[in-house]
Parts: C-alpha cells; structure tokens; sequence
C-alpha cells in the first residue's frame, strides 16, 4: 500500500465558538487535564521550533513545565542549539500534538528567561539521576560514543553520592510569551475545526475560525 492512500476520518468531537473561553489558556488548560485523564503518552510533550542566524528551523520535542497566563514554560541546558538560537532570535513556535485525540495546539510568541530562583527551585525538584544526567551531558555537543556519556554520568553519580549537586549555572528555563494560538479539532470529511487566539494591545484575546 502506497502511504499516499493511508487516510482516515476525523471524529472524535468537536470546537465550537460556545466552547471557547475568554483567554486561550483557560481552554489549553482543560484540554491538558483532558489528555492526562485520557493517559495518551506524553502529554506534556511539545515540539519548539527556533530560528538560526540563517534563517534555518530547527525543531525538537521538549516538555511543558509550567503553564499560567504568563505562558509555557520549559527547561533546557543554556548550551543547547535552541538556547542559542533563542538567545539570538526569541521569536518561537511549539505545537502540541495530541494525536490520539484529534487535537493540536499552535503556539507562536517570544521566548523570555527565568530567573535564577526559578531555574533552581525547579532543577532541585527533579530527580537526582535527572540532576546529574544535565551535569554530565553537554547538551548538542559531540560526542565519540554513548560509552563515554554514560562514564561521565558515572563519575558524577559517584562524585555526589552522598552530597547535594550544586546549583547549575549552564542549565536553566525559558517562559513562551504568546501572542497567537491555535486550536484544532479534527473534523469529519477533513472540514477540521480551527480557532485562533491573537492577543491585542490591551491584553485581552480576540478569536476567529479558521477554514480547515
């Protein structure tokens, strides 16, 4: 079979104006507690689409942290291809592809970075092996086998295994301020449903449909 007549029909449900909420991040927020209650892999997971001084999209799959009206937060080494590049052009993208429901989210706005206390209150949160994994890779850069990664996470773990890590200086978070976002339900017959947030001058959202 050719991948090209591989198709299905869209019709788990349905996005109409009365579903929508005043602020985009009220309805992301129930449709997240809508995907964890399903317990689809990896809800949380979302792709961030960054820019080089090129001009070249590079895209990776990271996981949400934090959302409030704020924006989407999200963690990474400062090191990292995204890191720079975010550092050089904060203008991002993530998407939330939430497949085994026939939803997407489309984020588009400007990356800022936490603060020092935010990066640390959340870093000593996560697992020790978690803590040690970031001090032991240097995040996008080579490296000659996996052998030598999983040594140095080795001597890490024996160099702190009866003491706390210290606070990481190379590893820290970033907040998507957005100004659109997009969600999608798929439709029957391909005619999906799609709303878009667009944020004004005074803050409030204003929203229209999207043909499919």
């Amino acid at each position: 079979m050719s991948i090209s007549d591989l198709r299905r029909q869209y019709s788990k449900g349905k996005l109409s104006s009365s579903d929508l909420t005043d602020s985009p991040f009220a309805l992301f927020e129930q449709w997240l507690a809508e995907a964890i209650k399903a317990e689809i892999p990896d809800p949380t997971a979302m792709t961030v689409a960054t820019v080089d001084a090129d001009g070249q999209p590079s895209q990776r799959i990271v996981l949400l942290k934090e959302v409030s009206e704020s924006g989407f937060v999200f963690f990474t080494n400062l090191g990292s291809r995204k890191a720079k590049e975010l550092a050089d052009n904060p203008k991002v993208s993530c998407h939330f592809p939430w497949f085994f429901m026939e939803r997407q989210v489309r984020v588009c706005g400007v990356a800022e970075r936490l603060t020092l206390a935010e990066n640390a209150r959340y870093f000593f949160s996560r697992p020790k092996e978690s803590q040690l994994a970031a001090f032991a890779s240097k995040q996008s850069q080579p490296i000659s086998s996996r052998e030598l990664l999983t040594t140095q996470f080795s001597q890490m773990k024996a160099k702190f295994a009866n003491k706390s890590l210290p606070t990481p200086d190379f590893w820290g978070g970033f907040r998507i301020v957005p100004h659109q976002v997009e969600f999608w339900q798929g439709g029957e017959d391909r005619l999906h449903d799609r709303f878009e947030y667009n944020r004004q001058q005074d803050d409030s959202w204003a929203t229209q449909r999207l043909m499919p």
